[in-house]
């Protein structure tokens, strides 16, 4: 059983607050900490299933929406833009969850996981604030030429030149969408071939939340290309602390992940750097929500699986 409380705490940007969660064992006891990092256009409760199996298992799980998703607005207007430094303000709010939830919870043993744009914004945290974390989960994340990023973030500034930084540019959100994704769905209407899950009940929910359909602005993108060019540079790499032991974890059908290619990229850009406790899994036949999949239970347990072994 779970104890849900919903707290909230001031962004780095000066003027939103930011909603969070915090999901605790009902009779109080837990071994160690999960903090969670959500994707583009979501938002913290699409994960409290996973929180309670947790919960169950003896880990308290905390979590926020980003500033521009779910109740971190000021306004629904505001709904997928950050900030004026939009990477650098995801990172620092991350940063203010992890210090509020360890002065709260001195000692424990602390684990943080990032789920797609969110694995890109964990990536880029770990090589400035990864010291005295006991693990970090990667998921669903991809590998990005640095030409490639460096093009979107050149027509995100032009965007933004004509319309403003507030402007929902779906020329960007269509160029997003590369040679891997074009297999699926990307829209809702076909359910059993959608991008997201297998699992169509979960599809179908997720097109119906206006939390999960609006449109980036330029931004938001602008923020998510910085991460990804950030995290891509060896220096950036090598700055994530040696010792700290990873769990990349992806469908194998994931075009975030280049369906496999780009999570062995990245992997292999660890392993090159030299760090001394990584492992990876993909997922034979899911797709980019691990969580939500048909096999969802496996993913659960190997992830608990994984912490504990860290924990012993």
């Amino acid at each position: 059983m779970t104890k849900e409380e919903v707290f909230s705490f001031p962004s780095a940007d000066g003027r939103t607050t930011v909603h969070a969660v915090r999901w605790t064992p009902e009779d109080g006891k837990y071994r160690a900490v999960l903090q969670i990092t959500h994707g583009m256009v979501e938002y913290i409760e699409r994960y409290r299933a996973f929180a309670e199996f947790l919960n169950d298992n003896g880990f308290l799980v905390v979590g926020h929406d980003h500033i521009g998703h779910g109740e971190s607005v000021v306004s629904k207007d505001e709904w997928g833009f950050f900030a004026e430094h939009p990477s650098d303000t995801v990172v620092a709010d991350m940063h203010t969850l992890r210090e509020i939830t360890r002065k709260e919870h001195p000692g424990v043993p602390y684990f943080m996981l990032g789920h797609s744009m969110g694995s890109y914004m964990l990536r880029k945290y770990l090589a400035i604030h990864g010291e005295g974390l006991t693990g970090a989960i990667i998921m669903g994340t991809g590998c990005i030429p640095d030409n490639t990023t460096k093009l979107a973030m050149f027509i995100a500034k032009l965007q933004a030149a004509f319309f403003g930084w507030h402007h929902r540019s779906k020329l960007l959100q269509k160029l997003s969408y590369d040679k891997y994704y074009h297999q699926f769905d990307l829209t809702g209407k076909d359910a059993s071939n959608s991008w997201l899950t297998k699992d169509e009940e979960i599809v179908k929910t997720y097109y119906a939340d206006p939390k999960c359909t609006f449109v980036f602005t330029v931004n938001a993108y602008m923020g998510l290309f910085e991460a990804v060019l950030f995290d891509n540079q060896k220096e950036n790499i090598e700055a994530v602390p040696k010792s700290l032991p990873l769990f990349f974890v992806s469908g194998a059908m994931d075009p975030v992940g280049g369906c496999g290619s780009g999570v062995k990229k990245v992997y292999n850009k660890f392993d090159a750097a030299g760090k001394e406790d990584i492992t990876w899994k993909l997922y034979d036949n899911d797709r980019h929500e691990i969580l939500n999949e048909t096999d969802r239970d496996v993913v659960y347990h190997d992830i608990r699986a994984w912490m504990n072994v860290h924990l012993a």
